[in-house]
């Protein structure tokens, strides 16, 4: 598998509180936005990301942000 799975054309609008969170990079998980191992046997890795305080967040699930793990709205050109 090259190219991520479109697991979503719009963002998971979240709030997160204070800790570190893992992204599905791959779009495999059945935990989206984030990883629950799906990848394992693929290239593809989980993102890891901090958060500081707690906050609402957009999470890209399309897999084609070029600001993972955060939506920078390129699902909207899928």
């Amino acid at each position: 598998m090259s190219e991520a799975k479109i697991a979503a054309k719009e963002p998971a609008i979240q709030t997160l509180k204070t800790g570190t969170y893992y992204w599905c990079s791959c779009g495999l998980s059945k935990d989206q936005p984030f990883c629950d191992g799906s990848h394992e046997g693929s290239d593809f890795k989980p993102v890891a990301f901090e958060i500081t305080e707690t906050k609402q967040v957009a999470l890209c699930q399309c897999k084609r942000t070029a600001t993972p793990p955060f939506c920078d709205g390129k699902h909207r050109d899928l």
